[in-house]
């Protein structure tokens, strides 16, 4: 390529053409919009570190709903704040848990065929002690650790819960809680009911990340002791991402999912180009909080770098996004 000969500025000249060449495309449909809901009736309750999110009571949540439907959105991804909490994390799998009502509820209501109704599968936001799993003392513990979250109980509770979530009316269960063979279970699990057309979005590869604190708040899930790095990701780690991925896919997921998003665009891109799954990528609540307080100081442009922050992680390789963001981009894009 030789100047003046090769001008590449002649592709950038207008909108148009730019539009004509553009490589990478985000549209509203690619987009998942996550909701947070509580018992009750009419309540909508800001998260303090994340403008523009609520907890949501059914009837508030169901607004919501209907408001990414007309705009196009591509789904939903549930989280529960259940009334009560014990060391179990019972209400995961409760045939009247909050997520289960709300799941039932939303079936009901043609105005969103449109959105896949995704259940975020977890136990941290139904335990006493915030943990993904059943807790119990260390006997080797070492530096203070004197507890250990249980793989293998915590993942039949887990499958569990699972099952409970596709019967009461799911599209995709997505186990967060990062148990060893937990997608396996799972699939047991469904199938064993009948649900065997349930897909299994996993949560492939999630690292231990200071990005997940706003969630802590909207959630009610921070651990009550210790954290979560003995069972979430080492963010050092690239290759042993990809064989996390490569065990889920092995046990049967159908889609996997990568978190936190911005800070790991390698491991997404990584990923990509390992896998042929579908494969999705979550702008945590840290990256949402983060750019809403520039946002708010008047240091970055808002609709400009909402775009831009979603149009990376959909160059790095994700077919979709789950983000806080949706229904701000999906107007942005209408």
């Amino acid at each position: 390529m030789n100047f003046p000969v090769t001008r590449l500025r002649r592709l950038r000249r207008t909108e148009a053409m730019r539009s004509l060449v553009r490589e990478t495309h985000l549209r509203p449909s690619c987009l998942i919009y996550p909701l947070f809901i509580c018992p009750g009736e009419g309540v909508r309750k800001e998260i303090s570190s994340m403008p523009g999110v609520f907890n949501l009571s059914l009837d508030e949540a169901m607004k919501e709903a209907e408001t990414a439907a007309s705009l196009g959105l591509g789904g939903l991804l549930l989280f529960g704040l259940p009334a009560e909490k014990d060391e179990m994390g019972t209400g995961a799998w409760a045939a009247d848990g909050v997520v289960q009502t709300a799941l039932q509820a939303f079936k009901q209501n043609r105005k969103l065929d449109s959105l896949i109704q995704i259940a975020d599968v977890c136990l941290c936001e139904y335990t006493s002690h915030g943990h993904c799993g059943l807790v119990a003392r260390d006997p080797y513990a070492r530096d203070g650790e004197h507890f250990q979250v249980e793989n293998d109980s915590s993942v039949a509770l887990l499958a569990k819960a699972a099952a409970s979530l596709a019967a009461a009316g799911a599209d995709i269960v997505a186990p967060s809680d990062m148990m060893d063979g937990r997608v396996a279970a799972m699939r047991d699990a469904l199938d064993a009911i009948g649900h065997q057309q349930t897909p299994i979005m996993s949560y492939a590869s999630k690292f231990a990340s200071a990005f997940y604190g706003p969630f802590r708040e909207a959630a009610d899930s921070a651990p009550q002791f210790g954290d979560r790095r003995g069972y979430q990701m080492d963010g050092a780690n690239l290759r042993e991402a990809m064989r996390e991925i490569d065990q889920d896919i092995a046990e049967g997921a159908d889609m996997i999912l990568m978190k936190p998003a911005m800070p790991y665009l390698d491991v997404i891109r990584a990923a990509r180009e390992r896998c042929e799954l579908p494969l999705g990528a979550y702008q945590v609540s840290g990256e949402y909080a983060m750019l809403h307080a520039a946002f708010q100081r008047g240091w970055l442009e808002q609709d400009r770098a909402i775009l831009e922050s979603l149009l990376s992680i959909r160059r790095a390789g994700a077919d979709f996004i789950v983000t806080y963001f949706a229904k701000d981009a999906a107007r942005l894009l209408g």
